[in-house]
């Protein structure tokens, strides 16, 4: 594995304030993540691992704290810059697929893409086919979301987080919508996109089973980091 820091948490605190009362979601999360790790997240529902996600991807600001990717602050960057680091350096799974119904597959995963221009769009098309075809879903480039099963939408959504070419996979919960034997074969494909594609992925996760396929696994409680 090469050792070289890609992502770091430093000091990430999150709270939601209203007039009566301060909730902590985050208290003073620190750890890192090196290139070409697979790191896991696991902890029970209500831990603040989805928050801590959303922030590591530029999706919700930390309370306090700073976030680095390749040694540079994520909220250092103006709002342009933002939305280039979630499009072109970091791609998104969810729990849920977050497909839309009206798109076929092949669709779907080149909605990322779709300020390209004309030629880089002939280019996308031809990758994301040839990405459903590795995913094992080269029969249904045309399907749309409602035709697909739970393990198949789920696929095509790791083509849509795939297709930039990202440095970093964030991924929330990706099994927890799907059946057992589902869920195994989604964790074998990032265990594959790890190894073969080189890719960093960061998981979160409550389930024990699927974290342990992760290279690293650490524990969030009650907003805390167990050590």
């Amino acid at each position: 594995m090469n050792n070289k820091e890609m992502l770091k948490a430093s000091s990430i605190c999150k709270s939601y304030r209203d007039i009566t009362s301060n909730l902590e979601v985050l208290r003073n999360i620190n750890f890192s993540v090196a290139e070409g790790e697979f790191l896991a997240i696991q902890g029970p529902s209500g831990a603040g691992k989805s928050t801590l996600l959303h922030i590591l991807g530029g999706l919700d600001n930390p309370t306090a704290g700073k976030v680095y990717f390749e040694g540079n602050s994520v909220y250092g960057l103006n709002e342009d810059e933002l939305a280039g680091f979630r499009n072109r350096k970091v791609g998104f799974v969810f729990q849920f697929f977050h497909l839309l119904p009206e798109l076929n597959a092949l669709e779907n995963v080149l909605l990322p893409g779709i300020l390209k221009s004309w030629w880089e769009r002939k280019k996308s098309q031809a990758a994301a086919a040839e990405l459903l075809e590795r995913l094992g879903l080269g029969q249904r480039l045309t399907h749309r979301p409602p035709a697909l099963s739970g393990g198949e939408q789920q696929r095509v959504a790791i083509a849509r987080a795939l297709i930039n070419k990202p440095r970093l996979l964030l991924c929330d919960e990706p099994t927890g919508n799907l059946d057992s034997e589902n869920g195994k074969n989604i964790l074998r494909l990032l265990i594959d996109l790890n190894r073969n594609e080189k890719i960093t992925i960061v998981m979160v996760t409550h389930d024990k089973e699927i974290a342990i396929g992760a290279s690293r696994v650490i524990h969030l409680k009650d907003g805390v980091i167990l050590h």
